[in-house]
C-alpha cells in the first residue's frame, strides 16, 4: 500500500513538473504580447528624423552635427538625457570604487526590527531568537479578526479538489508590497500533521521544488523558536532569493498559530547573489474544523494563512507571477500532505524541524482575543518595505524620453499629449512599484 502511495506521489510531482513549465510560459506569453505592441505601436509613432539613427550608425560624424527639426530639440534631448543619466552613473561610480559597501550594509542591525526580550529568557534564548515574540502573535490576532471596517481584500481565487477547498484574497497598501490571505481546507487531516508538515525542512523539497537549500542556524529548546536558511530558486528571469526566517509556534487547544519573518542575522553577510529578501512575512493559524461531509465532525483541517514579502520584483509583474502561479502551487501541496501522512505511519524518526514544531509556547484561549482594530491600525500591521531601486531616477528617465519624444514628433498637439499620457501613467506604476 505505501509503495503505492509513493508511487502515485511520483507520478504527480512530474505532472506538477510540467504544470509549472506551463504556467512560466503563460506568464511570459503577455510580457512578449507586450513587447511586439510596443515595437508597433513605436514605429508606427517613430518621428520623420527617427531615420537619422540608422545614418549615424553608418556616418558617426553625420549623426553628431545633424539637428532634428524643431526648436532645440536636439539640446533638450542631450540636456534631460545627462540629467536623467546623473544619478544611474553616480551609483554604479560608488558601487566601482567601494564594492564592500554592500556587504558593510549587511551586517548593520535593523534597529526596528529587534524586538525585547522576555528576562525569564535571557539565560535560555539568545539575542537573534528574540525577533519572534508575543508582538508577531498578536498582530497574527489583529489580522485574524479584521471583518468590519478593516482593509478592503478583493478575492483572486475560489476553487477546490475532492479533498481541498481553497480561497485567496489580495490587499494592496498604499505602499510596500501587496498582501495575500488564503484559507485552504483539507479533509481527513489533524491540525498536529499539517503544523509538523510545514515545519519540516526535510521533507519540503519533495512537494516544494523551488526550495534548494536550507540550514537551521538556531534553536531554543525552551520555546521551539528557530531561525533557518533558506534559498529558493526562482525562475530563469530572476536571480535566486535568500532568507533568514525567525519562526515560532503557540498553542491553544488544538489551534496553532505559527508564525514566520524575517529577521537579521549578521553572523551571515547579504551577498549579491543570492538577494536576500529583508521584508518577508508569513503567518498562518490551523484549525480543526467541520468536514464537507456535514456530519458534525472536526475531521478536517482549516489553515489560514497571511503573507507579503519584498522579492524585489515591480508590484505589477509580481501579481501577474502570483496569479499565474497560485493555483499550480497550491495543487503541489495536497499531494505532498497525503505523502507526509504516508511517511509519518512509518517507523521513520522525526526530522529535526517536525521535532521542534512540538516544542509550542502554550496560551490561554481569552488572551487571544484583542480589541478590534481601526482600518488605519490594520495597514500598520500589514509592513512596509523601502523604495526599490533608490538612487535610480526611473521616473525621471521615463518623463525625459517622453519629453524629447513629444518635441522631436511632428503630429500636433493630440500625438504630444498621448505621450505624457502614457508617460504619466508609468511614472505613476514605477512609483507604486
Amino acid at each position: 500500500m505505501d509503495q503505492m502511495g509513493v508511487s502515485v506521489y511520483q507520478f504527480s510531482r512530474r505532472a506538477a513538473l510540467l504544470e509549472t513549465f506551463v504556467d512560466v510560459i503563460i506568464c511570459l506569453v503577455p510580457l512578449w504580447l507586450a513587447v511586439m505592441m510596443g515595437l508597433i505601436v513605436g514605429w508606427s509613432w517613430k518621428p520623420r528624423w527617427a531615420g537619422l539613427i540608422w545614418l549615424g550608425m553608418r556616418s558617426k560624424v553625420r549623426f553628431a552635427w545633424t539637428a532634428p527639426p524643431g526648436f532645440g530639440a536636439r539640446r533638450l534631448w542631450f540636456a534631460i538625457t545627462a540629467l536623467s543619466a546623473y544619478p544611474v552613473l553616480k551609483k554604479l561610480w560608488s558601487d566601482y570604487n567601494d564594492p564592500k559597501t554592500m556587504d558593510e550594509d549587511a551586517t548593520e542591525p535593523d534597529s526596528k526590527s529587534t524586538d525585547v526580550i522576555p528576562e525569564e529568557w535571557t539565560s535560555l534564548v539568545g539575542k537573534e531568537q528574540a525577533a519572534v515574540t508575543h508582538e508577531d502573535l498578536k498582530n497574527l490576532c489583529h489580522l485574524l479578526e479584521i471583518k468590519d471596517g478593516g482593509p478592503a481584500w478583493q478575492e483572486i481565487m475560489n476553487r477546490s479538489t475532492p479533498t481541498m477547498t481553497y480561497q485567496a484574497w489580495r490587499y494592496e497598501p498604499e505602499t510596500g508590497p501587496t498582501a495575500y490571505c488564503s484559507r485552504t481546507v483539507f479533509d481527513d487531516v489533524t491540525p498536529e500533521i499539517l503544523k509538523d508538515f510545514f515545519w519540516d525542512d526535510d521533507f519540503r523539497p519533495k512537494w516544494d521544488n523551488m526550495l534548494i537549500y536550507f540550514k537551521t542556524l538556531e534553536e531554543c529548546p525552551l520555546t521551539g523558536t528557530m531561525i533557518v536558511h533558506w534559498i529558493r530558486k526562482f525562475p530563469f528571469f530572476c536571480s535566486d532569493r535568500e532568507y533568514i526566517i525567525g519562526r515560532r509556534i503557540w498553542e491553544s487547544g488544538r489551534t496553532y498559530f505559527c508564525v514566520t519573518k524575517g529577521v537579521p542575522y549578521p553572523s551571515v553577510p547579504k551577498q549579491s547573489k543570492p538577494r536576500r529578501v529583508d521584508l518577508y512575512h508569513s503567518s498562518w493559524r490551523i484549525q480543526a474544523v467541520e468536514s464537507r461531509k456535514g456530519d458534525g465532525q472536526l475531521t478536517a483541517c482549516e489553515v489560514t494563512l497571511f503573507h507579503n514579502e519584498d522579492m524585489g520584483i515591480p508590484r505589477e509583474f509580481a501579481k501577474i507571477g502570483v496569479r499565474q502561479g497560485m493555483w499550480g502551487a497550491v495543487k503541489k501541496v495536497e499531494p505532498g500532505v497525503r505523502a507526509y501522512q504516508i511517511a509519518r505511519k512509518s517507523d521513520v524518526p522525526l526530522a529535526r524541524g517536525a521535532f521542534m514544531a512540538r516544542i509550542n509556547t502554550k496560551v490561554p484561549a481569552s488572551n487571544l482575543k484583542t480589541q478590534e482594530i481601526s482600518s488605519e491600525d490594520a495597514e500598520n500591521v500589514v509592513q512596509t518595505s523601502p523604495k526599490i531601486g533608490q538612487g535610480v531616477s526611473w521616473r525621471w528617465l521615463i518623463v525625459g524620453g517622453a519629453v524629447a519624444l513629444a518635441c522631436g514628433l511632428d503630429r500636433g498637439v493630440v500625438s504630444k499629449a498621448l505621450v505624457f499620457g502614457v508617460a504619466r501613467r508609468f511614472g505613476k506604476l514605477g512609483k507604486r512599484s
